[in-house]
């Protein structure tokens, strides 16, 4: 029993972390502080689509659970 507890709460860890490590990359596309060489104005699509889809994913999780 503690051993699947443990592996839960190391799981959410480890999502949490992709969560926020997805907002900051996708805030810092939109932002400018980021940017793929060559692509231009798509570094801000892009960043807006890393926002948008964490932010998503993080509503169904939740509605999953």
């Amino acid at each position: 029993m503690a051993k699947q507890q443990s592996s839960s709460i190391l799981h959410f860890v480890a999502w949490l972390t992709g969560v926020i490590v997805s907002l900051a990359v996708g805030f810092a596309l939109t932002g400018g502080t980021l940017e793929v060489p060559y692509i231009g104005y798509a570094n801000v699509i892009a960043g807006w689509v890393v926002v948008i889809t964490t932010l998503v994913g993080v509503v169904l999780a939740i509605l999953k659970k």
